[in-house]
Parts: C-alpha cells; sequence; structure tokens
C-alpha cells in the first residue's frame, strides 16, 4: 500500500512521514494538487481516482519504480511551479481551515480594520442615495428645483412641484452613472489595484459633491447625479472585494456580510439628517446634507492613503515580495507563532496558478463567460437580483402606509428610522446565521419566509383601505425588512465575494451589480406607479407580484445555488471546474475528498475513507 499511495504523492511533502495507521477522515484541504488532464494545456478533464484492486496495487509498485517526471502528473505536469508550491500552499489551507474565528480575529485585526474603513464607503453612499428621493417631500427644495403646478396663482400661493419625469431623471441619473462607474471598477481595479482606485475614487467624490452642493436648477442637479454616481458605483463592490480578498475562511463572511449593514447604516444617517432639518424652510435644509457628503469623502480618504494592498491582486500582478509585505502589515503576527506568511503567499500563488491554467488566463470581461465562470457569473448575477427582487423594494414604503394610517410626516420618519435599526439588529443576527446554518440555507429560508409574507401582506391589501388595514400593512413591511436583513440581504454580499473565482472576482462582481441596478431601474418604475392611488392604485396587492417574483428567485435559488461556506477559493475552482451540483456541493466535495480527487493524500487515506462512502 506504501508504494501504492506513494505514486500518488508530492515525494517532498511531510505527509510521507505520517503513520499509515491513521483513520481520521481528511480534509479536502489535504488533497490539493493532481487534476487528471487530457488533450493539452486548453482541454482538461477532471476524474476521481479508482478505488485500488490488488491488480492496481502490483501495477502501482512497479509504477513506483520510475522517475520522478513520470510520477507527476495532472497538473504538476501542466503547471510545473506547483511542485514547488504544493506543499507549503496545502500547509496554508490546512492552517486556515484550523482558524477559529478568535483566532482569526487576533491575527488579522488590521485587516478586519482596513476592510471597515473601506465599507464606510458605503455607509457614504447608503447616505446619499437617501437624499435626493427624501427631498421630494420638502417645500423649500421643490420651489428651488421644480415649476409652479399653478401659474396663475398669486406670489406666495404657489404650490411648487417637480414633475415625475423629472423625479425619474433624477433617481435614475445616479443609477446609470453607477453602472458606468462599475464598469470602470472592473477596469481600474484590475490595472492599478485596489489602493490607488479607492484613493482615485475619493477624490472624485469630494470634487463633484461642490456641483450638488452649489447646483442653481435642476440641470446642474442632474449633472451632479450622474458624475457622484460614477464613484458610487465603484464604491458598490470594491470594498465587498477587498474584504474577501484580505480575510481567512473563519472571518470572510462577517466582513462582506458587513457591506449590508454599512448600507442600513447610511441609509438611517440620511432619513436621520432628514428628519432633523424637516422643519427648516431655507435652502439649507438641502443644501447641509449635500455638504455633510464631505464629512464622510475626507476623514475615508486621509484613512485609504495609508491603507495597504490586497495581496492576492499583487499576486496576480507577479508581485510576490510586495504580498508577503502587505499580508504582514494586514497581520500581528505575534497573536499566532504558528502564521506563515510565505505559506499565505505561496497558497494564493497556487490558487492564481491553477485558475490560470483553467480558464486559459484571460481577465477580461468575455472570459466571466466562458466554461465554468459562465456558472459563477450566473450565479452571482441571479443572487444580487434576487435581493430587488423578492420585495425589498417595498422596505422603503412603510412609511407610506403609516402616512395612509394618519401619522404625520415626522411620526412617519420616525418609524422610518425604528424601522433601520430593527434592521440593524437584524444583519447581527445574520453573523450567527451563517456560521451555523450556512448560506444556501439561511438564503433559501430568507426567500421562502419572504414569500410567505408577501402573501399574506397580498391579502391583507385586498380588504377595505382603513386606519387599522394600513397599520397592518405598515407593519408587515416591517417584519418584511427584518426577515430581508437577517437572510437575503447579507448572506447575498458573501456569495458574490465568495463564488466568483480569484483572477475574475472584481469583474464578476460588477457584471453582477449591474444585473442588479438594471432590474432595480424596472423595480424604482414600476413600484410607485402600483402604490400611487393616481397611476395603478394597487397598494398592498403590490405583494403580489413580488411574490410571484419570489417564488421565481426561490426555484432558481432549490437548483442552481451552492453552498460556499468553509471553503477555500481553491476548493471552489475545483468543484466548479467538475460541474457539482447545487445541491451536492459540500456533499460532492467530501465524495471528491475521500477518493483521494485532489491526490496528495497520505499513505492509506484513500482506500479507508472510500470504504467510508460506499
Amino acid at each position: 500500500m506504501s508504494d501504492a499511495s506513494s505514486a500518488h504523492r508530492d515525494p517532498s511533502g511531510p505527509e510521507c512521514s505520517r503513520s499509515t495507521a491513521s483513520t481520521d477522515k481528511p480534509h479536502p484541504s489535504e488533497f490539493l494538487e493532481f487534476v487528471t488532464v487530457a488533450g493539452g494545456p486548453t482541454q482538461h478533464r477532471l476524474e476521481p481516482l479508482r478505488t485500488q484492486t490488488a491488480k492496481d496495487l502490483t501495477e502501482d509498485r512497479i509504477n513506483a519504480t520510475r522517475s520522478n517526471d513520470d510520477l507527476f502528473h495532472g497538473l504538476s505536469a501542466a503547471i510545473p511551479s506547483l511542485r514547488r508550491l504544493s506543499v507549503e500552499a496545502r500547509a496554508a489551507t490546512k492552517a486556515e481551515h484550523a482558524m477559529t474565528f478568535l483566532t482569526g480575529c487576533r491575527l488579522y485585526p488590521k485587516a478586519i480594520a482596513w476592510s471597515l474603513l473601506l465599507s464606510m464607503t458605503i455607509v457614504m453612499e447608503g447616505y446619499d442615495l437617501t437624499l435626493v428621493n427624501s427631498f421630494f417631500a420638502f417645500p423649500v427644495f421643490r420651489r428651488s428645483y421644480g415649476t409652479p403646478l399653478h401659474p396663475d396663482a398669486p406670489p406666495g400661493q404657489q404650490d411648487y412641484q417637480i414633475s415625475p419625469a423629472w423625479q425619474s431623471g433624477l433617481t435614475n441619473a445616479a443609477v446609470v452613472g453607477e453602472i458606468i462607474g462599475l464598469f470602470f471598477n472592473g477596469v481600474l481595479t484590475e490595472r492599478f489595484g485596489y489602493h490607488k482606485t479607492m484613493v482615485g475614487t475619493l477624490v472624485w467624490m469630494a470634487l463633484f459633491v461642490f456641483l450638488a452642493f452649489f447646483a442653481v436648477n435642476i440641470r446642474m442637479l442632474l449633472a451632479a447625479q450622474i458624475l457622484c454616481g460614477l464613484p458610487w458605483g465603484i464604491f458598490q463592490t470594491l470594498s465587498t472585494t477587498y474584504a474577501a480578498e484580505v480575510m481567512p475562511v473563519a472571518l470572510r463572511a462577517y466582513l462582506t456580510s458587513n457591506v449590508n449593514m454599512c448600507w442600513l447604516l447610511g441609509q438611517i444617517c440620511g432619513v436621520s439628517v432628514i428628519r432633523g432639518l424637516v422643519h427648516n424652510n431655507s435652502e439649507w435644509s438641502y443644501r447641509i446634507p449635500f455638504g455633510l457628503q464631505w464629512a464622510f469623502a475626507v476623514p475615508i480618504l486621509v484613512g485609504v492613503f495609508f491603507a495597504p494592498e490586497s495581496p492576492w491582486w499583487l499576486v496576480r500582478h507577479e508581485r510576490v515580495n510586495e504580498a508577503k509585505r502587505s499580508l504582514l502589515r494586514l497581520t500581528t503576527q505575534d497573536s499566532d507563532p504558528d502564521f506563515n506568511a510565505d505559506e499565505t503567499v505561496a497558497m494564493m500563488q497556487h490558487t492564481n496558478e491553477v485558475e490560470k491554467y483553467l480558464n486559459g488566463g484571460g481577465v477580461s470581461y468575455s472570459d466571466c463567460f466562458k466554461g465554468t465562470d459562465l456558472r459563477r457569473t450566473e450565479i452571482c448575477c441571479m443572487v444580487w437580483c434576487t435581493q430587488a427582487l423578492c420585495g425589498s423594494t417595498m422596505t422603503g414604503y412603510a412609511a407610506y402606509f403609516y402616512e395612509q394610517a394618519g401619522f404625520n410626516t415626522a411620526d412617519s420618519f420616525n418609524l422610518a428610522i425604528g424601522m433601520y435599526g430593527g434592521a440593524i439588529c437584524a444583519g447581527i443576527l445574520s453573523w450567527i446565521g451563517m456560521r451555523h446554518i450556512g448560506r444556501r440555507t439561511l438564503y433559501i429560508a430568507g426567500l421562502v419566509l419572504s414569500l410567505i409574507i408577501l402573501v399574506v401582506t397580498g391579502i391583507v391589501g385586498t380588504f377595505k383601505q382603513t386606519h387599522g388595514v394600513s397599520w397592518a400593512l405598515g407593519s408587515l413591511i416591517i417584519v418584511l425588512t427584518f426577515v430581508y436583513d437577517f437572510t437575503v440581504g447579507p448572506v447575498c454580499y458573501v456569495l458574490v465575494a465568495e463564488i466568483p473565482s480569484s483572477r475574475l472576482r472584481v469583474k464578476t462582481v460588477v457584471i453582477a451589480r449591474v444585473a442588479y441596478n438594471v432590474i432595480s431601474i424596472i423595480t424604482n418604475i414600476i413600484t410607485p406607479r402600483m402604490l400611487n392611488p393616481s397611476a395603478w392604485d394597487w397598494k398592498g396587492k403590490s405583494c403580489f407580484f413580488f411574490a410571484g417574483t419570489t417564488l421565481v428567485c426561490l426555484v432558481w435559488c432549490w437548483f442552481r445555488l451552492p453552498e460556499p461556506m468553509g471553503l477555500t477559493y481553491m476548493e471552489l475552482d475545483i468543484l466548479f471546474e467538475k460541474k457539482a451540483k447545487a445541491r451536492k456541493f459540500r456533499e460532492f466535495q467530501v465524495n471528491l475528498a475521500s477518493t483521494g480527487y485532489f491526490s496528495l493524500s497520505t499513505q492509506n487515506r484513500t482506500d479507508s475513507v472510500w470504504r467510508g462512502y460506499q
């Protein structure tokens, strides 16, 4: 047996010295190297190893006498550098899987701090995007940028309004700017890195706030929305992908889902500022909120100027020494004497080399739609589109239903603030849920609960409009918000950060966010029409529409959404390459490991573990 297993092992690996009597189940990270290759470097086929028979053992003993060049096959033959990297990469992967949450916090406190700092740009964006829609209710804002509703009315008695066309224009102008900014992000980040892109974007943002702050007419404000939308689009994805690349597996979900929390914080800041100025009748009631954007942008810019670059980005650009220095800046080595920066960088190199081989080394937008990356792009796009299709659009209308119940504008905003506070609590609870339940299970459970709430809300909406019905509708929307921010909202950011390949992560996330923005434009157009008494006047019955879209998303998730919890990027690459079924992702992962799929098995593990899955 020893000869047979050695034929599938790295001769220089430390695993050779382990006892053959070990029967512990290995983690998939133990099997990182070999993949059967057929047809040259542009064609590959992945197959698990067979269970060895007596005849196989005899043949393997004969093969064991061959040269080392004959023994190395699969990826080792296709990528010779993996022979050198595989041992260190395997050690780093095993260490990352063994890392607990507390150990990760002690080892990566600097990475956590830098990730949180970059996530503050999302707080700024959430704040910014809350402003203009809220200003439509400000009489002084309408007087400055709108037109008289009755031009013949006496001076001082005219009612100013911003036309629906201009309302849609101002709202969607920012979204258009974001879409353009997203595509720029994919190119700029790949070319210049996270650090330079973020610094340049924050400078851009600070400059064009001047245009919004000093806007003298609605056309100038429209231009400001488009130009500010460019950096907002970059912020939407850059902080997510940065967190995904600087965090270990143990912390990845917390810092990527934190982006959803930052959105909520930004929205609650915006609503709170507007609530404080709701009785201010001067032009400063809307200029001050615009000016407060500098209070976000300038401090964040100063901090980001000193932020380290992503080690993964440096490895992808073959700047290995800089990657190690960046990794050392992100960690506190004294807290974990077993941490080895060289091994961690080797793991990044190993993953990068394998991905280059598997997808041909391409890093363009078109590569996101080739081979197995097409499936990964589909998953990211659908996961993010589901955010907009599962009824989350309705969460912004709880205040509307409470106004119909008889509350004044100030009290409706108070309830909205309370709703966002509950959403933040739900976001914190989601960290526990993702750790113990998993991404896929929590996401699907959230869609099931959302579907039930939307159906119930739609049924309530069929009743005659009364004070009690409006109360019920507003309360159900708040419950829907809590469920959304416990499940779909935060889990979405984790999934879109984990699912893409490392080399195409930025561009895949960009494409997914663009898909989300396109769907958001559609829902932003039809939702007001469904609720507005002067349009379709569906009111609470609008929830039936979103119940239907939620059901479609739920069916898709059941068949197509995999569970990436606890997997390294290398393991995800192999499972996607093997075309593992979404519902069997974790089970397939274990079976692949148990059959020696990655082939760096210890002496008798392949047979003993395989028998456990017969």
